[in-house]
């Protein structure tokens, strides 16, 4: 819902839209046919027969017929660049997309490391608790509580900060959704789709879909074929087009008819520079789409790579946090018998809450390398259906019918 209400309100679509809505204008200026020219003249003779007016008059046309194909050529050159520009709109698309999920993914992990920061405080201010209350009996020292109270204010201060970055999180998301930070206020955001994360991915699958399915490899091509009908135009321009020109002149009572053929010689040149400039742009255009492949190849490799190290990394936080769990569990057991004291168990607890710090940090760490690899691939993955719900009508037909058809309860321009 996040998404489909960026794709809407995201003023970077707008853009888009409109460039394509240009790119679409220009396909009618390439089919256009040339006009005829009409052109009036008069003429005074200044020794003419009595009776007879010195005036004569006369009417021309210029009627221009294109040769070798150059309006078909200039047709698929524009539609082309449309069919860029429509594919623009697709990886711009995306590009909302993954910005709403790197601000939601910013606000779920200060949201949460929020939680895991709290409890870490409470456990830390009963066994601050506990070492001053020992220290007034004398089982415990002051360096001890001196130790305690440092530990306490170092979470406290990365409560503060972490505050902050929570603040920022939700402005960013704002921000990525078009809309002003006071829009999300009272609105319930939802972070399951942070809760689980796909295990190792086919390299081979993912960058297949990758090179045969992103929008900027796509548009790409269309920028390619499109130079290649502009070369073919310029090579279609040495041959000339050809003009007719019927004319008609009324002399002192005559009428006079006449036919005009006209080309322009190709003597001095015949096209040769333009020609060479559309050949090196289509070799320019050509060494853009191998460079972006490559790049696309070599971003798919890093992204995964990192993936499989944060899954891995992910692993050892889990079993660190389960190993802290039946450390806690054997010590609560040996509280309830009395064989350890109140300050053993609190001192097992805030033990147990940076373990599950890291731990979340690991998962936060894996989601934000899967979404490294969910940019190279320009797809999410595991949620394919989703994604072509949100971008197809956009792709297809510029801005939906209405408004209410994607307006979030709650959400406000």
């Amino acid at each position: 819902m996040l998404s489909l209400a960026a794709a809407y309100y995201s003023p970077a679509l707008d853009v888009m839209r409109a460039k394509w809505g240009v790119a679409n204008a220009a396909i009618i200026t390439a089919g256009g046919i040339p006009n005829p020219s009409i052109g009036l003249f008069g003429e005074h003779h200044s020794s003419t027969p009595g009776g007879i007016s010195p005036w004569a008059w006369g009417l021309s046309l210029d009627i221009p017929i294109e040769t070798a194909g150059k309006r078909g050529y200039r047709i698929k050159q524009a539609k082309h660049i449309s069919l860029a520009a429509r594919l623009n709109i697709a990886e711009t698309s995306w590009q909302v997309w993954s910005g709403v999920r790197k601000s939601l993914l910013d606000l779920y992990a200060a949201t949460e490391r929020e939680k895991y920061l709290l409890n870490q405080l409470r456990a830390q201010e009963e066994v601050a608790k506990l070492f001053e209350e020992r220290l007034t009996v004398g089982e415990s020292s002051q360096f001890e509580v001196t130790q305690s109270r440092l530990a306490l204010d170092k979470t406290r201060l990365l409560l503060a900060g972490n505050q902050k970055k929570k603040a920022e999180a939700c402005s960013a998301l704002a921000t990525a959704l078009g809309l002003r930070a006071k829009a999300l206020n009272g609105i319930q955001i939802s972070f399951d789709i942070f809760n689980q994360i796909p295990g190792p991915i086919d390299l081979k699958d993912v960058r297949k879909k990758a090179l045969l399915g992103r929008a900027d490899i796509l548009a790409a091509l269309q920028e390619y074929q499109a130079s290649q009908s502009a070369l073919q135009l310029e090579i279609a321009k040495q041959y000339p087009d050809i003009h007719i020109g019927p004319g008609y002149e009324w002399d002192q009572g005559d009428n006079r008819w006449s036919l005009g053929f006209s080309i322009v010689l190709p003597a001095f040149n015949q096209n040769q520079g333009p020609i060479a400039e559309a050949r090196a742009r289509r070799k320019e255009f050509a060494a853009k789409f191998v460079a972006l492949q490559a790049g696309v190849i070599g971003q798919i490799d890093q992204a995964e790579a990192a993936y499989s190290e944060s899954l891995k990394n992910l692993r050892t936080a889990g079993s660190l946090v389960s190993a802290e769990n039946s450390n806690l569990k054997a010590i609560q057991a040996r509280f309830n018998s009395g064989e350890v004291g109140r300050l053993d168990l609190e001192q097992a607890k805030m033990e147990l809450a940076p373990t599950e710090l890291s731990s979340f940090n690991a998962l936060i760490l894996a989601q934000t390398d899967m979404g490294e690899l969910e940019d190279a691939v320009q797809r999410p993955l595991g949620k394919m259906e989703f994604f072509q719900e949100m971008a197809t009508p956009y792709v297809r037909a510029g801005r939906p019918g209405g408004k209410k058809s994607i307006k979030g309860k709650g959400v406000k321009k």
